[in-house]
């Protein structure tokens, strides 16, 4: 064969592969405009889990503290004698110093000082953070 020969063969396989893959990629428009599957992609990249494995495994929910055990009365009131014999020797404290020479959270002293206060036991002057405790 003459190369003018071999070079028209090549020029046509070369036109005619790229009419197949014009005709194919507008066939797949089509479909795709009318609604039909696209056809799969091949492979995903290396970097990037499957779909099936990232649904498969679900976050696992965080976990949430423990529900605090409630407190007997007799705990309260004992926590209410613990604090009328604090205020009775430091008179005009607030509940953050009460707390603080008790060592306790101040979510465990609001319960018996309002038990105290209805009891009677002790008096207090000021208003919100500003409140002092006395013994009565």
């Amino acid at each position: 064969m003459n190369p003018d020969a071999q070079l028209r063969a090549q020029i046509d396989a070369f036109v005619s592969d790229i009419s197949t893959l014009v005709r194919r990629a507008a066939l797949d428009a089509v479909a795709s405009a009318l609604g039909s599957p696209a056809p799969a992609p091949a492979k995903r990249g290396p970097g990037r889990p499957p779909k099936a494995a990232a649904s498969a495994a679900p976050a696992a929910a965080p976990k949430r503290a423990a529900k605090r055990a409630k407190r007997t009365p007799e705990d309260v009131a004992k926590m209410g004698e613990t604090v009328v014999a604090y205020v009775a020797k430091n008179p005009g404290q607030s509940v953050e110093q009460i707390k603080k020479a008790l060592g306790v959270e101040k979510k465990d002293l609001q319960l018996p000082i309002i038990r105290l206060i209805e009891a009677k036991k002790l008096k207090t002057t000021g208003q919100k953070r500003g409140t002092k405790y006395f013994v009565r």
